[in-house]
C-alpha cells in the first residue's frame, strides 16, 4: 500500500501509528515502513506500531457483538454473513481452542502472517466466547511478540 499521501500531512511516526491500526496491515505493515521508509528507531517504531495497534482491538473487543447484532436484526444478509463467519470461525479454530485453551489466541495473534493478527484475534475471542478481561491482554501479548518476530525479520535478525 502506498501511504505516501499521509507523509505530506504527518509525521512519520503519526503514518505509522495509523498503518499500525488498519485491519490489514497491522504492525506487520507499521514496522518495516517506520524502519525501512521513515528511518524510525527500530525500538520507538516496534512502541509506536504495538501501541498502535492495540487501539481498535479495545474498541471491536468491546463492540463487535453489538454492532453484529445490530446489523443482524437490521439485515437477513447481515444475518446469514455473520451467522456463516462465525461458524466458519468456530469449525475451522475450535480444536485449538479445546486443545491449546488461552494460549491458542496468544499464537494465532504472533504469527505475523495474512489473516492473523490483533484484528483477527479480537473476531475469534468474540466468536469463542472469550471475555474482554482475558482476551486483551491475551492479544496484547500475542501483539507484543508478533512485534518483535516483525521487527527482527526487518532488521535482518531473523
Amino acid at each position: 500500500m502506498d501511504f505516501s499521501f499521509l507523509s505530506q500531512y504527518l509525521s512519520p511516526e503519526a503514518v505509522t501509528f495509523i498503518v499500525s491500526m488498519l485491519p490489514v496491515s497491522e504492525l506487520r505493515g507499521a514496522i518495516p515502513l517506520a524502519i525501512g521508509v521513515y528511518n524510525i528507531d527500530p525500538i520507538k517504531a516496534y512502541v509506536i506500531s504495538v501501541v498502535g495497534n492495540m487501539v481498535p482491538v479495545f474498541f471491536l473487543l468491546l463492540l463487535v457483538d453489538k454492532v453484529s447484532a445490530a446489523l443482524s436484526k437490521e439485515s437477513t444478509l447481515f444475518e446469514r454473513f455473520f451467522r456463516w463467519q462465525f461458524e466458519h470461525t468456530r469449525r475451522k479454530n475450535a480444536d485449538k481452542f479445546q486443545k491449546w485453551g488461552s494460549l491458542a489466541l496468544v499464537v494465532f495473534v504472533a504469527i505475523p502472517l495474512p489473516v492473523t493478527g490483533a484484528w483477527s484475534g479480537s473476531i475469534a475471542a468474540f466468536v469463542f466466547g472469550i471475555p474482554f478481561k482475558k482476551a486483551f491482554p491475551l492479544i496484547f501479548a500475542g501483539v507484543l511478540i508478533a512485534g518483535l518476530i516483525v521487527s527482527g525479520l526487518t532488521l535482518g535478525i531473523l
